[in-house]
């Protein structure tokens, strides 16, 4: 099977799903996140702005502690979202779900070169079950898959490895093609 990069796909206009690793250390002050090494989120801006760039409408999933399948705020990626934005300069629309109605929502008035961060796909048991309708759920929210989770990638969980079984196409991210 041939491995696709981010270069080999058309991305213009079309919904592209990014798995990216923002699973990065935290620190709770006053009651407020602070993000104490963002070298993960750095690292996936390549990939974004790329995307941005070429027109893409961007929908980043990832994982964030080990919520164990039950939403717990403090592992909510609201706060990542809103620091993502602060380096891309753009707004990060955020959905509170990772699939269903809410995020097919956001994603059907999304512009071309749009940002949105779906919420941590590990409030989903079904993430690290590898459950196929999980897969299928996140694959219907875009036209074409792209890991960037270089960290994640040896994982067998819905959102790295499931999704490929439901998408007309995926690739790797620069962050993925660079390791690599």
């Amino acid at each position: 099977m041939p491995k696709f990069t981010l270069h080999d796909l058309d991305v213009r206009g079309k919904r592209v799903l990014v798995r990216v690793d923002f699973n990065v250390p935290v620190e709770t002050r006053g009651g407020k996140i602070r993000i104490t090494d963002d070298t993960r989120i750095r690292e996936s801006l390549p990939t974004i702005n790329y995307l941005r760039e070429h027109g893409a409408k961007t929908i980043l999933m990832s994982h964030f502690g080990r919520p164990k399948g039950k939403r717990i705020e403090k592992y909510s990626l609201r706060p990542i979202g809103d620091y993502l934005h602060s380096l891309i300069h753009q707004p990060v629309i955020f959905s509170h779900d990772a699939i269903g109605e809410v995020p097919e929502k956001i994603i059907a008035h999304m512009e071309n070169g749009d940002v949105a961060l779906l919420e941590n796909v590990r409030f989903q048991s079904e993430e690290e079950a590898n459950d196929p309708r999980f897969g299928e759920a996140l694959a219907k929210l875009g036209d074409l898959f792209v890991n960037d989770a270089f960290g994640t990638a040896h994982r067998a969980h819905a959102s790295t490895a499931g999704i490929t079984k439901f998408v007309a196409k995926s690739a790797m991210g620069l962050l993925m093609e660079k390791e690599l």
